[in-house]
Formats: C-alpha cells, structure tokens, sequence
C-alpha cells in the first residue's frame, strides 16, 4: 500500500497524467484539457469527418447531375429500336418510282397536310421552315400563349411579327390560349395544357380524315421532300416518326442523327392527339433537321434557358451570364454542363467533350442558303451572337 494509507485501482495515463498536472499557466492547462479529451479519437478519422465529408457533400452538389447521367447505363436500359424505314429521294427521280422504292403505290392526287406547331421565341427558324414546306402544306396551324411552360409571362412574339409571314397567311390558323401561371408547377403540365389547346385548334383549321398531321416543334423542320413523299403515296404508316440531323446552336454543330420526336400521322378524327413522344416504332431516315437553340442573340438563349420544360437544368445563376454562353455557343460546349444523355458508357465516352465543328453546308434548308446574308450565324464559322 503507497505511502499515507491511499491506494486507487483505477488505470492512469502517464502522458494525460502528466500534461493534465501542468499547472505553469491557464494557456497550458487549457490546451492539456483538449490534447487530453482527443487522445481516445482517431485524428484521422475527425479530418475525415470534418474535412472530407463538407468537401464530398460540395462536389455532389455541384457535378451530381453529371454523376447521375454518367452512372445512367446501370439503373436505365436504352427503348426498345426503331423499325427504321430506309428513305430514297434524288430530285430526278419520279414520285412514282420513289413510292416504289419504298414499297408504297402512287396516288392520283396528293393528301392535304397540316404543320401544327406551338410557337415561343423561333422567329428566324419559323420562318426557315415554313418556306421550307410552304410548297406542300395546306394549312400552317399555329398556337401562341402569353405563358412560358414555366409560368413566366412572355409577349406574343410571333402577333407582334406576323408581318413576316405574309406568304403563309391564306393558309394560316392563328390561336392563342392563356396561361394558368400557377406558381411551382411541373412545367411539363403547363406544356401538356398547351398541345391540348393547339389539338382543339387543329380541328379548328378543317383537317379530316387521311389528311396528313405534322407533330414536330419548331425547331424540329422535316425537308420538303420528304412531306411530299408522303402526301403522293398510298399505304403509308399511319403513324410515322421523322429521323432528323441533330445540330445544335447553328449548322455547324453536327451532334448525331437521333432525332426521332417529330412525327406525321393519317388524321382520324377521334383517334389523333397531338403529342410529343413515341407512338410507333416505324421511323423513316434522314427526313429532315432539328436545329436546338438555333437563336441570333444571346438574350434568346437566356429566355428558352428559364422558360422551357427543362428549366431545372439551369442549377447555378451564372449559367446565364451572356460571356458565359457566348464562349459555349463558339466552343459547341453544353449549355448546362450536362454529359451526354445516352444509354451505354461506350456512347457516353464517345459524346464526352465539345461537338466538332463541320464545315459542310451541303443538304440543308433551302431557303436559308437562298438568304446567307440574313441567316449567316446558322452556317459554319459564324458562332458570334448580338446581344439583342
């Protein structure tokens, strides 16, 4: 038994023992405490704890969305293929021949065809593609709201523009619908309120039976030829998507040939709905051009940026900042810093990065070469945007 009769059994630890007994000065005894309280830590484990984890919550907050879409092949199976219809044109070739090669007979007289569009911002792209089908269509339909598919009140654009249809107007149906402008909304609600309206306003315009309905977006442009092919031969698809050229922000960004939302349908009065997504699996080749965010400024870029249906892509404000977006529309970056959305990590990896300029302006929308000098930010080597 130690001197003085006291005996503890109580285990000590020399090192705390010692620092703990310190008694030189408030400073030493303060930091004695703390070196005593984490000596049953791990310090590794509190930087990791402290340090690594505030860093990995930040790297997701920031690149999640990037995280996601990579990982995208393991927890999404790419749709069920297309049925893909080769498609023969060449301009000396007859339209009977054409159908043949097809596998189509020939009509007597062409079908009626009906564009129907919902319109927003696409002045210039409207334009393009309307002299593009103004030579087969019956009846361009149109609808305009005074609301973006995100509630945002807008002017309508094409009213205040319609001037410059004036070649379109005798075969022209204009409506326009008001937005619900609820507060929070899934935007993708608000554009199903519209298609609705612009289905209503379809059977406005007179379209009947076997008469042929295009469902594409603006910017989704079928050529010429190929609506012609259409109308002149028997015993087509009821229902048939458009294989269409995918660029983006001009014809200088080639991004792929997957295109496949624009559509064409035999009118049955009852049946027919107009819509945005698949309905068949038939899909006909190379049938046209979906030119995205194909817009002259940059404050058109901004406006589709906060008003389409995808507005949840823009996660950070500077997204929106016009240096910003002029250096992306000239590298043929992404404007939300997104991977590709594809479904193998094969096309992942191949789509990584800018798209490469093409300099060829071979096979595209006739009246845009027809007009170079009022389109020319549409063709290669033009990527400067005013800021309008």
């Amino acid at each position: 038994m130690p001197e003085g009769g006291y005996y503890s059994s109580k285990k000590t630890d020399d090192i705390c023992e010692d620092i703990c007994g310190e008694q030189n000065s408030r400073a030493a005894l303060s930091m004695s405490r703390l070196r005593c309280a984490l000596r049953g830590f791990d310090l590794k484990a509190l930087l990791l704890l402290f340090v690594g984890i505030p860093i990995l919550i930040f790297i997701i907050y920031v690149h999640g969305q990037k995280i996601s879409y990579f990982l995208r092949p393991l927890w999404e199976s790419p749709p069920k293929p297309f049925n893909t219809i080769p498609h023969y044109y060449h301009e000396n070739v007859s339209m009977e021949n054409l159908c043949k090669f097809h596998g189509w007979g020939v009509r007597e007289m062409p079908r009626r065809v009906f564009d129907a569009v919902l319109f927003s911002n696409e002045l210039d792209v409207l334009e393009i593609r309307w002299h593009e089908l103004s030579p087969y269509v019956s009846e361009f339909v149109l609808l305009e709201s005074n609301s973006t598919f995100t509630g945002l009140k807008k002017p309508l654009f094409f009213a205040k523009n319609r001037h410059r249809f004036k070649f379109a107007e005798s075969r022209l149906t204009y409506g326009t619908v008001g937005g619900r402008f609820v507060k929070g909304e899934n935007p993708f609600v608000e554009e199903s309120y519209q298609r609705v309206a612009l289905d209503q306003l379809i059977r406005i315009a007179g379209i009947t039976d076997d008469d042929l309905l295009i469902m594409s977006d603006v910017d989704e442009i079928p050529s010429g030829h190929t609506i012609n092919l259409l109308r002149w031969c028997d015993d087509i698809p009821e229902k048939l998507h458009l294989q269409l050229r995918n660029y983006l922000y001009s014809f200088e960004f080639f991004l792929d040939d997957k295109s496949w939302r624009a559509s064409v349908h035999r009118y049955r009065a009852g049946k027919t709905r107009y819509a945005h997504f698949r309905q068949t699996d038939d899909l006909l080749a190379d049938s046209g051009w979906h030119c995205s965010f194909c817009f002259r400024h940059i404050s058109e870029f901004i406006f589709k940026m906060k008003a389409y249906s995808h507005v949840d892509r823009v996660r950070f404000s500077y997204y929106l900042n016009p240096s910003r977006i002029q250096d992306v529309i000239c590298r043929g970056a992404d404007l939300f810093d997104m991977l590709p959305e594809e479904y193998t990590f094969q096309e992942i990896i191949a789509k990584l990065g800018p798209i490469p300029s093409s300099y060829s302006a071979v096979h595209l929308p006739g009246h845009l070469l027809q007009n170079v000098d009022q389109y020319r930010y549409l063709l290669p080597g033009n990527c400067k945007r005013g800021s309008g």
